[in-house]
């Protein structure tokens, strides 16, 4: 008997799994995202894995699916009701007012690398925990920090290799606009309702604009002939999304202005963006984000502005993937030693020791093994070179040292052999 994992999850490990869930391609992207975020000025936070479940329905808004459908929620033993992350804005923003960070110093710039839960129908490309790459810059109203974030999320991606993706990019508004849509909106989908789906119509008591971002077949055919929010914008956020876009243009990253993009977070304001990807199918978003003015004031926090987005890791492998995009191993595996009897083990490990201390990365094997089998080990483990010590070895104060890919060897003394290694390791760094 043995346990399974649950539904919806997976195992992150350095083998014996399907390439996706293989912890090289993960570090691998975990890399790029952190050298981007550093380039861009961003530091790594970290926040609780659960928080109060309040700071999600706060944050992410009550009647956004994951708060009605999606959050895992359970109760303590002192019977408050706490919450498994489903998203990465709403602790980080619960994390600055309590910590008073608006004192300290702004803007405030913070990325984050962590897994989300999600209650959801596990299927392809959607997993009941997942992984997200996020960046919030807090305290920065101008629409340069728009741009900044769009910019570092466009080269993220193309540092990583990813091709064809496109950034859609829409602007709701600020309250005002919001407003004066919605009412146009309320008065264009009333003869429709009984034809909306189940969610759309509850959505059109509580938040109509959300029906916008229904996936519903039923829903897209009603809403196809809906008005444009762009038509309804103030002088100021249309002010605000000229200038984005200019901005945009004057740095050659390209957009597509989609007008029923909305998100499916409620705290969004003024620019929403979304960037798919043409090699996922059906399923094509792989990031997305948007300003959130007036979320860190319904923390009771000060009035600032904010903008981030997050972006899914298992979204990111998948289209690495279908793309055969080449990416680079993180774990070096350079040096392999194979010693032929219970003597040479010793030395062994001897050598090994002060190899590690000049921060090398070398492998041994404890068991005795003959030599064939030991060689056929370390080609398994894609190691560069091999030294190989034995009774002869021993005698004769020499070692052998094998470069495995070329199939060549040579013989080194032994008290030349950790000079000669930091030579090789120079050579393959």
């Amino acid at each position: 008997m043995y346990f399974q994992i649950p539904r919806g999850l997976f195992d992150i490990l350095p083998f014996g799994v399907d390439e996706r869930f293989q912890s090289n391609i993960w570090q691998f992207v975990e890399k790029k995202a952190k050298e981007i975020s550093s380039i861009f000025g961003f530091q790594e936070a970290r926040t609780p894995i659960f928080e109060r479940t309040e700071v999600f329905i706060r944050g992410v808004g009550e009647t956004s699916d994951i708060v009605t459908k999606e959050m895992y929620t359970f109760f303590d033993k002192s019977n408050r009701s706490m919450t498994l992350r489903p998203e990465g804005t709403a602790g980080f923003i619960r994390a600055f007012v309590e910590k008073k960070l608006y004192t300290i110093n702004l803007p405030y710039k913070f990325y984050y690398i962590a897994p989300m839960f999600r209650y959801d129908r596990p299927q392809k490309g959607r997993y009941r925990q997942h992984h997200q790459f996020g960046i919030e810059f807090i305290g920065e109203e101008s629409f340069f920090a728009d741009a900044e974030v769009i910019e570092l999320i466009v080269s993220f991606y193309k540092n990583i290799g990813i091709k064809d993706f496109v950034l859609n990019i829409n602007s709701v508004g600020d309250i005002e606009s919001r407003k004066n849509y919605k009412q146009e909106l309320l008065k264009f989908l009333k003869p429709k309702i009984l034809k909306l789906s189940k969610d759309s119509r509850e959505r059109y008591e509580k938040n109509p604009l959300r029906i916008l971002d229904s996936k519903k077949e039923e829903d897209i055919l009603l809403i196809k002939d809906a008005p444009s929010i762009l038509n309804f914008l103030n002088e100021n956020s249309k002010k605000h999304f000229e200038n984005l876009l200019s901005l945009l243009d004057k740095i050659d990253i390209s957009y597509l202005i989609n007008d029923r993009l909305v998100r499916g977070l409620d705290y969004y304001t003024h620019i929403v963006f979304e960037v798919t990807s043409t090699s996922l199918g059906a399923q094509n978003s792989i990031g997305g984000g948007g300003r959130y003015d007036g979320l860190i004031k319904n923390f009771n926090g000060p009035d600032l502005s904010a903008v981030g987005f997050g972006t899914g890791i298992e979204r990111i492998i998948e289209t690495i993937l279908k793309q055969q995009v080449e990416y680079e191993k993180m774990e070096k595996r350079f040096l392999y030693f194979i010693a032929l009897d219970e003597k040479s083990k010793e030395l062994c490990f001897k050598l090994v020791s002060k190899i590690r201390k000049l921060k090398i990365p070398v492998l041994i094997s404890f068991k005795i093994k003959k030599l064939q089998k030991a060689l056929k080990i370390a080609d398994s483990l894609d190691v560069k070179y091999v030294v190989i010590i034995g009774p002869d070895e021993i005698a004769s104060n020499v070692v052998m040292i094998k470069e495995m890919e070329k199939k060549e060897q040579k013989k080194i003394n032994l008290e030349e052999l950790i000079e000669h290694i930091k030579k090789l390791w120079g050579k393959y760094v």
